[in-house]
């Protein structure tokens, strides 16, 4: 990785109109706090299921990163050979969400490493959220990370509330319908992604993306970049600042990109 970015295809930022972002590990460090709570909800969904199983948060990240607690239940269930009917399953995510939203709430702060680059970039460029988690954790995550006016309810996609019938992310139904509502397809929308469920997500949607290792672990970064080249990103990025600058937008544009087995 040079100078924060690392390229595998080429990509044309001047086609870019939308900035479609994920919430979750990219916009604010909320993976983690979010499986401590989760973690929680899930065990006693186990439990219920007659499931030996338990999960530690940091085993049930890494399992599940990118995917809604709607996803997670039913592949912990159909792993045992189980089904969770719909108005149960409802009632689980809503506690879950419950949960993990009082946690967040209350761990989530402001990031100048966010806000800053991005605010660059908003002038130039239309700002918007594709996320698996429900529109209620997105609120209240927005607002603890200061991040509301950037990114305002009606630019907020979620996998769980906006579509018909809700699925979670490597679907790519989510990106589709941003897509279709902000009136972008192909290269005008540019996809910013931390997990590769979330990449094969755009990636499958048609929308160019780049994986962000902002919130990354140190130790996960080397696995991350191969997965998310091997899930069709253009690049991977080590911050907001990297992207700003890719798009034009920071103030130092002497940080080239790195080509990384050629382009295509």
């Amino acid at each position: 990785m040079s100078d924060g970015v690392v390229q595998f295809h080429a990509l044309d930022v001047d086609a870019v109109e939308v900035l479609l972002c994920d919430a979750d590990g990219n916009l604010f460090g909320s993976e983690a706090p979010a499986f401590e709570a989760s973690a929680v909800v899930t065990n006693r969904l186990l439990e219920e299921l007659g499931i030996d199983k338990r999960f530690g948060a940091d085993e049930l990240r890494r399992q599940s990163m990118g995917k809604n607690f709607r996803a997670i239940a039913q592949e912990l269930a159909a792993d045992a050979g189980k089904v969770i009917w719909e108005p149960a399953l409802k009632s689980w995510v809503a506690e879950e969400q419950r949960a993990v939203i009082a946690h967040l709430r209350s761990v989530l702060r402001p990031d100048a490493d966010v806000h800053e680059p991005l605010t660059l970039s908003a002038p130039h460029l239309r700002l918007a959220v594709v996320s698996s988690s429900a529109l209620a954790r997105l609120e209240a995550c927005f607002a603890a990370a200061g991040l509301d006016e950037l990114f305002p309810p009606e630019v907020r996609y979620s996998a769980e509330d906006s579509l018909r019938v809700p699925t979670s992310k490597p679907d790519p139904a989510i990106y589709a319908y941003a897509g279709r509502e902000l009136g972008v397809t192909g290269a005008a929308g540019l996809a910013v992604e931390d997990a590769v469920s979330g990449a094969r997500s755009a990636v499958a949607a048609g929308f160019p993306t780049i994986g962000n290792l902002q919130f990354v672990e140190p130790d996960e970064r080397a696995e991350r970049i191969e997965a998310l080249r091997a899930a069709g990103v253009a690049a991977v990025v080590e911050s907001w600042a990297d992207i700003a600058v890719l798009l034009g937008h920071g103030t130092s544009m002497d940080a080239p990109l790195e080509a990384v087995g050629g382009t295509s």
